[in-house]
């Protein structure tokens, strides 16, 4: 039975995508065109592989048997061909990672274009989003996100700053209006700027810590937005003098020096970890991206 090997491969994308659109997405193909590689495998093998509705698609018993079997294959495939790209002089091919927004605003606008400068082989895409996503199944070699959100199996890479602290702020104006907090509880009668996470879930409270003492407080206020997206529009209401604001202090930064934003609660500030790149470790790493940790490795030791 002569069966083509990209049609195998879109089955198995779409599979771990659990949808045409969603893969489709991580492909960079259309999903018209994906759907039309699976019927034309489905027709070679004489067996439906996948229930497909409107609102989702659901393996089949056959389709599970397939993907079992075809999936470490294909990666075998991959890793193989990925050796070969090893020999080259500078690493070729694609590299897709999966970061929070934060990430890409704060993280890697330092990494990347010195990264593509050393490796002008490499076509680099960046998802950014805030729902932690299992990279592979979303089509991408490797995330980024902070080690409180990594799988345990998981190899973590420390990437960017090592420390950051939660910040929060309010513009002068809304400070002298309503007076400046002196402790952490103070925030719970002040109109506070919350986030809302893409699940539906609320920001988690906001914690402070000084001498040891740590202090979580659950504030309220006028204005909620989504987490990723929205901050901006967060940022620009505190300024605007709708209330408190609570985000990353390397974010906060440029407004505290223009004076359009006035740090609250300073000595209260949170300190904690910087982000990680995570990647599965039960695969060969693709040359792109071991490629971009050795890079950011000594970017790291040259700081």
């Amino acid at each position: 039975m002569s069966v083509d090997l990209g049609d195998l491969s879109v089955f198995v994308a779409v599979a771990r995508a659990k949808g045409f659109r969603d893969a489709a997405r991580a492909s960079g193909a259309s999903a018209s065109g994906l759907s039309e590689a699976v019927r034309r495998l489905e027709a070679q093998l004489g067996v439906r592989l996948l229930n497909r509705t409107t609102r989702s698609v659901v393996l089949t018993e056959a389709g599970h048997g397939l993907l079992e079997r075809l999936g470490p294959a294909l990666t075998e495939v991959e890793s193989a061909l990925d050796v070969v790209n090893g020999f080259r002089d500078r690493p070729a091919g694609s590299l897709r990672l999966n970061v929070p927004v934060s990430a890409a605003r704060l993280v890697l606008p330092s990494i990347v274009p010195p990264f593509l400068a050393a490796y002008p082989g490499i076509r680099l895409e960046v998802i950014a989003e805030e729902s932690f996503v299992d990279v592979l199944a979303a089509g991408c070699d490797a995330g980024i996100r902070y080690e409180e959100r990594l799988e345990q199996d998981m190899i973590a890479v420390p990437i960017g700053p090592r420390v950051q602290r939660f910040a929060t702020a309010a513009s002068p104006a809304y400070l002298d209006r309503h007076g400046r907090p002196d402790h952490p509880r103070d925030l719970l009668g002040h109109a506070c700027i919350r986030g809302r996470f893409p699940s539906g879930a609320m920001m988690t409270p906001w914690e402070f810590e000084r001498e040891g003492e740590v202090v979580r407080v659950d504030p309220e206020g006028p204005l909620t937005v989504g987490i990723g997206g929205a901050v901006d529009l967060a940022v620009d209401a505190a300024i605007a003098g709708v209330g408190i604001v609570g985000l990353f202090e390397d974010w906060l930064r440029p407004y505290f020096n223009s004076g359009a934003l006035e740090p609250v609660l300073e000595p209260w500030w949170q300190a904690f970890s910087g982000p990680c790149l995570y990647y599965p470790g039960r695969r060969l790493v693709p040359a792109p991206l071991r490629a971009f940790i050795d890079f950011i490795k000594a970017s790291a030791d040259q700081r």
